[in-house]
């Protein structure tokens, strides 16, 4: 963690810290590797694993760094707990991806089936939401600052 530090270069970069010890080897542990983490200079914790609020709240009342959870099922699908506790992201596992393959899927298989590209057009993102998501204006500003 120490050499990701020094190695930042952008101060808007955040450095985390994760660990799996909740699961592997206890709270008690996944603690002492909290604040060790913390003690090193990292920007957040993230609790793979984590399963209850009080495992949460036992390494949040811990640390003084935001935590990130990499699933908020069960009793921790709260987000008022979550915000309380100093979570400060809570993954929702993999369900964007799991939904982009599907969505791939079936414009392959329509495709496949004979749908013409052109009657496609509901299933996809507009085109100002890819310009969007694709940082089209930063990308342009880039092409006049960097290839002039």
């Amino acid at each position: 963690m120490k050499a990701a530090l020094s190695g930042r270069q952008d101060p808007a970069l955040v450095v985390a810290g994760r660990s799996s010890a909740l699961r592997v080897t206890g709270l008690e542990d996944a603690i002492k590797r909290a604040k060790a983490y913390e003690d090193a200079g990292v920007d957040a914790m993230f609790l793979a694993g984590a399963q209850t609020r009080a495992e949460v709240e036992a390494v949040s009342a811990e640390v003084n760094i935001p935590l990130l959870l990499g699933g908020a099922g069960g009793e921790l699908a709260d987000l008022d707990f979550l915000s309380g506790a100093g979570v400060r992201v809570a993954l929702q596992g993999h369900l964007p991806f799991a939904a982009a393959v599907k969505a791939a899927y079936d414009t392959m298989k329509s495709l496949r089936d004979g749908v013409k590209p052109a009657d496609l057009t509901d299933t996809l993102a507009s085109p100002e939401l890819m310009n969007q998501l694709t940082r089209r204006d930063d990308y342009n500003q880039w092409v006049k600052d960097f290839l002039g």
